[in-house]
């Protein structure tokens, strides 16, 4: 006879990993308990040492599928209790909470097949779900995951209920959002002023019959409001896009089913099993030609559809019922994070839905659907909410207890203690008051989850960032990362990787220590020491923060740059052509007398540039427009032709000239050579000019981050150059490459106490 003692850190919570324990070791004769702890699971076990060992080999190779095992300590115990059977105990809530939070996942086949069974008593029920599947990030205030400590703690179990849930038999064992039509949660179909219209299906059918309509429908989900409309209804499209305060950027679509989709998408295989995993996110997949399916307002001048399926049990019955694709968006104001509270919605929504389809499950915090784009064979996450958030990211040593508040655009937090940082959801964009205060309460609820008391607070350089002032009024010491320091660091930690480094960082803005408007950027990253060794060479912003939204603005100042005020004669160039006679004579003023133009070497402003050139995009509707619009312009199929650049030393740093670039691109408009073709050319000038910089540098590891690698054409074409060289390039995949992955760089960069040489 032999006594184990197990402690199973990882997603062991939540994914019914006690009742396989419970089964194996009854399966094995072992005697003994299992329980919760906050950092996982705790296991006591008894038998002889043959059947012991065996079950040690069985809990990582037969373990529930949402389970992930990251560490298992055993100690081998002297003492015998003399166990006469093995039991469920209850959980202990004794210790640092560090196990980890499941993300919520999408309804499995066994409760689907419940649901739409007639003589199921689970029948049409909105709110099934099971150990495999459910809400989970969504609904939990504390660890250790039990009932108790989520937001159905205000639903008591019927009978029947408590019955399966303390069965280890049956897969609901131990589920804690456990529930069915007679003591779970139920639907409501609200007017504007809060008045129950139905209830139940009844209020589900109505809600359907409204979309069917061409109205507006506020439906509370899983983690916040959407707003969802008929998706081949220009009419109701439009009236989305007027009401919500959203001109151009374009909206998700949800299908009835992976077929519905097909017909109007592309779809790999790599694509379709994203949309059918347990994460469920939004995937951005490319149009078919033969498109006519939806309302041309859905996604205007894009080639790509953002297409998620029914993920929860609600989406499922609503998608069966109406069988056409619906804008499934967040349900907010542009700018504004998404509500998750049905009377606040009533306020923030009343000028956009027309009914609001509401449950009575409290949503613990807002969790947006994740999006992601798949490039080079394998998933990019390009916003971290449901299915994958709070992202746990083992880190290579121990880190004080930190807390990471994020960049100002794409905004998430992230915390840190001991091995491990928890990158929190998507949050928004800090350009409102509700979005900041949603970054204040994001902090504080998932810090309650483990109990997390922050010792230090670490933001961006940037003084006018509403994060960076938060942090500065914390009370806490505080610590500023260069914002592409940060990204470097974010995809280096997505990848595991602490070798030494080259990084390109690319995006739109970050504030350098030099007080100029970083973004195109090489950074050498060896241990603890950073160092700035390239990058694009400086031009000026006129307007400053006006120049991101008006790409014109941009393309004038790059202009400015290589022919000075001679530029203001050229009336053939299109970006001149965008403004107003009075217009050009003002910024002609501020270049001149360098008032409010700022300098930049950011590549996602000469993206911009570039864009208003070709005539793409003068000003932008939504962040990044001008950019993916001339990633979409370019034909992959296009010549493999470069433009030239110059690369310069300059004091032991590359200096990258485009000016002969910028040259040949508008030789090549006076020549009506095509857009298409310009921006493939430009973007492989930028693969060429990334793989230069890395032959002088001579580093071997190279990674790719900031916004600009979203775009497929770039990351892809640059990967395959790099890799043809003998170079090891790294992209993100879990963590996003945009600011949303900023605040795992930024605990990263404090926890070494690193700083960028310039």
């Amino acid at each position: 006879m032999q006594r184990l003692k197990i402690n199973i850190q990882g997603v062991v919570q939540g994914v019914g990993f006690r009742p396989f324990v419970y089964r194996l070791a009854n399966e094995l004769d072992l005697k003994g308990r299992v329980g919760n702890s906050p950092q996982g699971v705790q296991i006591d076990l008894e038998g002889d040492n043959e059947n012991l060992e065996k079950f040690l080999n069985r809990l990582e190779s037969d373990k529930p599928p949402l389970a992930s095992i990251n560490s298992t300590e055993i100690d081998r115990l002297e003492e015998i209790i003399g166990y006469k059977d093995f039991t469920v105990r209850t959980s202990d809530n004794n210790g640092d909470k560090s196990a980890l939070v499941l993300p919520d996942t999408a309804t499995c086949h066994d409760c689907l097949s419940e649901i739409f069974d007639p003589t199921d008593r689970r029948h049409r029920y909105p709110f099934t779900n099971c150990t495999n599947c459910g809400p989970r990030y969504s609904i939990i205030h504390t660890l250790p995951y039990d009932r108790a400590n989520t937001t159905m703690q205000i639903f008591p179990m019927c009978k029947k209920c408590r019955d399966e849930y303390e069965d280890p038999a049956n897969r609901r064992f131990h589920a804690q959002p456990n529930a069915c039509p007679e003591c779970g949660p139920h639907l409501e179909l609200w007017d504007k002023s809060g008045k129950v219209l139905a209830m139940h299906d009844d209020a589900l059918l109505a809600a359907c019959e409204t979309i069917r309509q061409g109205k507006i429908v506020a439906l509370k989900g899983l983690g916040g409001f959407q707003l969802l409309v008929d998706a081949r209804d220009d009419h109701a499209v439009r009236r989305l896009r007027k009401r919500k305060n959203r001109e151009e950027k374009p909206f998700a679509l949800m299908y009835p089913s992976l077929d519905n989709a097909a017909i109007d998408c592309d779809i790999t295989s790599v694509e379709k099993n994203l949309l059918l995993s347990p994460q469920s996110p939004i995937v951005l997949l490319q149009k078919l030609n033969n498109n006519t399916n939806l309302a041309d307002n859905v996604a205007p001048d894009n080639p790509y559809l953002g297409v998620m399926l029914p993920y929860t049990p609600l989406h499922y019955l609503l998608m069966h019922e109406l069988q056409f694709p619906v804008i499934a968006t967040s349900g907010n104001l542009s700018d504004e994070p998404i509500c998750i509270d049905e009377h606040e919605a009533l306020h923030r929504l009343k000028n956009i839905a027309d009914l609001y389809l509401v449950h009575n499950r409290p949503i613990a915090r807002q969790v947006d659907d994740s999006v992601v784009r798949v490039m080079n064979g394998s998933a990019m996450v390009v916003r971290n909410a449901r299915g994958y958030a709070p992202t746990p990211v083992e880190l290579m040593g121990s880190v004080a207890s930190t807390l990471a508040v994020g960049a100002h655009l794409k905004n998430s937090v992230a915390i840190a203690r001991g091995n491990f940082a928890f990158a929190g959801q998507h949050i928004g964009d800090l350009e409102t008051t509700e979005a900041f205060e949603a970054m204040k309460k994001t902090t504080v609820s998932l810090s309650k989850i483990y109990d997390f008391k922050q010792e230090a607070v670490v933001c961006d350089l940037h003084p006018d960032y509403l994060s960076t002032r938060f942090a500065e009024n914390s009370g806490l010491p505080i610590r500023k990362v260069q914002h592409h320091l940060a990204h470097v660091l974010s995809c280096m930690a997505d990848n595991k990787i602490s070798e030494p480094v080259l990084g390109v960082s690319w995006d739109g803005t970050g504030l350098g220590p030099d007080k100029t408007v970083w973004g195109g950027e090489f950074i050498a990253v060896d241990g603890r020491a950073a160092e700035r060794v390239a990058h694009l060479r400086l031009f000026p912003l006129p307007g400053g923060d006006k120049a991101v939204k008006e790409p014109r603005r941009t393309a004038l100042g790059l202009l400015y740059e290589i022919y000075g005020s001679d530029i203001f004669g050229m009336d053939e160039l299109a970006p001149l052509r965008a403004f107003e006679k009075p217009e050009i004579a003002i910024l002609q003023k501020a270049l001149e007398n360098k008032i409010n133009t700022p300098l930049t070497s950011s590549t996602g402003r000469l993206f911009d540039a570039v864009s208003s050139i070709l005539g793409i995009c003068h000003i932008s509707r939504y962040e990044g427009q001008a950019a993916m619009m001339l990633e979409y312009a370019g034909n992959s199929k296009a010549t493999e032709q470069r433009y030239h650049y110059e690369i310069h030393n300059d004091k032991s740093k590359f200096i990258i000239d485009w000016e002969p670039m910028i040259r040949e691109i508008l030789r090549d408009c006076r020549g009506k050579i095509s857009p298409g073709r310009i921006a493939s050319r430009f973007q492989n000038t930028l693969a060429d000019i990334i793989l230069s910089v890395c032959n002088s540098i001579g580093q071997e590891n190279i990674v790719l981050t900031g916004g600009c690698f979203q775009n497929k054409y770039l990351t892809e074409k640059t990967i395959s150059r790099l890799e043809s060289a003998g170079f090891k390039p790294y992209r993100h995949h879990r963590i996003p490459p945009n600011d949303g992955g900023i605040a795992l760089g930024q605990i990263i960069a404090a926890a070494g106490e690193m700083e960028i040489e310039i």
